[in-house]
């Protein structure tokens, strides 16, 4: 089956391609499509990204695509930086964990409860299948490991003994993180 992963960004990228290893797929991604034009998140929620983004894809490619869209959410912000998460600072991720740092400072680790939330969609442009997870931590008072990307270095699991994602190896972290999870509800469907 061909299936197009509709993701410029180079972390999911590697995730998805590793979670899909053993299904017989034939993977295309916005790598493969130098200058294509990104969708707009415009969506309220992350999984109406995630819709917006496969079901576009999916038309544009006349065959099934896959989206990702995913974030962090953290209690004392409200639920934010919630589907704004990749863009929250205007500084990419360096930028976002500082900001996260600023916004939390001083807040002991019972505040600092968060939740990585991560919605795929699959869809061939006339059906569609989501699915939602989500991955309980905390978040660290620095950052902590070189692995991950995005607010990993500062996003604490219990299951890891209060270790960053990271930390983590890349094992681990596909056996808990958010993304693994819903994808593991996706995969019988595919």
């Amino acid at each position: 089956m061909k299936l197009f992963f509709a993701t410029a960004n180079a972390g999911k990228l590697r995730e998805l391609r590793e979670l899909s290893q053993g299904l017989p797929l034939e993977i295309a991604s916005l790598g493969d499509r130098p200058g294509a034009a990104q969708v707009d998140e415009t969506g309220d929620s992350f999984a109406a990204n995630a819709i917006l983004k496969a079901e576009a894809w999916a038309r544009r490619e006349g065959g099934w695509a896959l989206a990702d869209d995913s974030g962090l959410c953290v209690d004392a912000l409200g639920g934010g930086p919630g589907v704004r998460s990749a863009r929250w600072s205007g500084g990419g991720d360096s930028g976002n964990n500082a900001r996260l740092l600023r916004e939390l400072a001083g807040q002991p680790p019972e505040r600092r409860g968060a939740e990585y939330r991560c919605a795929l969609a699959l869809s061939d442009g006339k059906d569609s299948y989501l699915v939602e997870a989500l991955c309980r931590g905390r978040i660290a008072a620095a950052p902590r490991g070189s692995g991950g990307f995005g607010y990993d270095p500062l996003f604490e699991v219990g299951e890891l003994g209060w270790r960053t994602f990271g930390e983590a190896s890349p094992q681990e972290k596909a056996r808990l993180s958010h993304r693994a999870q819903a994808f593991r509800q996706l995969r019988p469907i595919l």
